[in-house]
């Protein structure tokens, strides 16, 4: 897979292992798997941290977990099914729905960091070491219509909140803050996450989405 080249900078996209253990028992540098998807006349950005290891995937693209619940918050809001982007009788997802879908909605993905270690094997962002942060400057430069960001996890949030200064500390579930990038006025969403782990049911997770979708969709 080529970079991901756009405004502003390269992102090496390879999905590769970087080194080995080097005696120093450092767990191995991995390099983000996916390009960016940047979709014409994106209005949201959703980020997240960094893709599960492969063997969690069900397919090879963004929240790949099939435990994760994103794909069926969008499938209640948008079409009152949680499982209208799930492929009948198969624990996967339906991958060119998704996309076919992002792109009609003006819908932009990515993730926070490019290169991380795994402390500990999983996905967990306490278990993450980011070795490379993402452009986030080039990648809403790539993004001129973009009028809001949605960070998915803590880790996610902290890496964007520090990057541009802004205070999200008191920011509540389900709001916003506006924030100012080279003369553009943004919005930060905070919005619960799409993990099982996080404890809410999923139709009320879709309830707190909704309020972003209709404010910027």
């Amino acid at each position: 897979m080529n970079p991901m080249k756009f405004q502003g900078g390269v992102m090496n996209c390879t999905g590769k292992i970087d080194n080995k253990e080097d005696g120093t028992g450092e767990p191995e540098i991995e390099s983000h798997p996916f390009e960016p998807w940047l979709p014409e006349g994106a209005r949201l950005l959703m980020l997240g941290t960094f893709p599960p290891a492969p063997k969690r995937w069900c397919m090879p693209w963004y929240y790949p977990n099939f435990q994760n619940d994103m794909w069926r918050i969008f499938g209640i809001l948008f079409f009152k099914d949680k499982e209208h982007f799930i492929v009948p009788d198969e624990k996967r997802f339906d991958l060119p729905a998704i996309q076919d879908f992002l792109r009609l909605h003006h819908i932009a993905i990515f993730d926070t960091a490019l290169r991380i270690r795994r402390m500990k094997g999983t996905a967990s962002d306490k278990d993450l070491e980011i070795v490379e942060p993402t452009d986030l400057d080039g990648l809403l430069r790539s993004l001129p219509q973009c009028r809001g960001v949605l960070t998915a996890g803590q880790l996610a949030t902290k890496v964007f909140t520090d990057h541009y200064g802004i205070n999200a500390r008191h920011l509540k579930m389900g709001e916003y803050m506006e924030f100012s990038f080279e003369g553009r006025t943004l919005r930060l969403y905070r919005m619960p996450s799409s993990s099982r782990a996080y404890p809410m049911a999923v139709e009320k997770k879709a309830v707190y989405y909704k309020r972003m979708f209709d404010d910027l969709l």
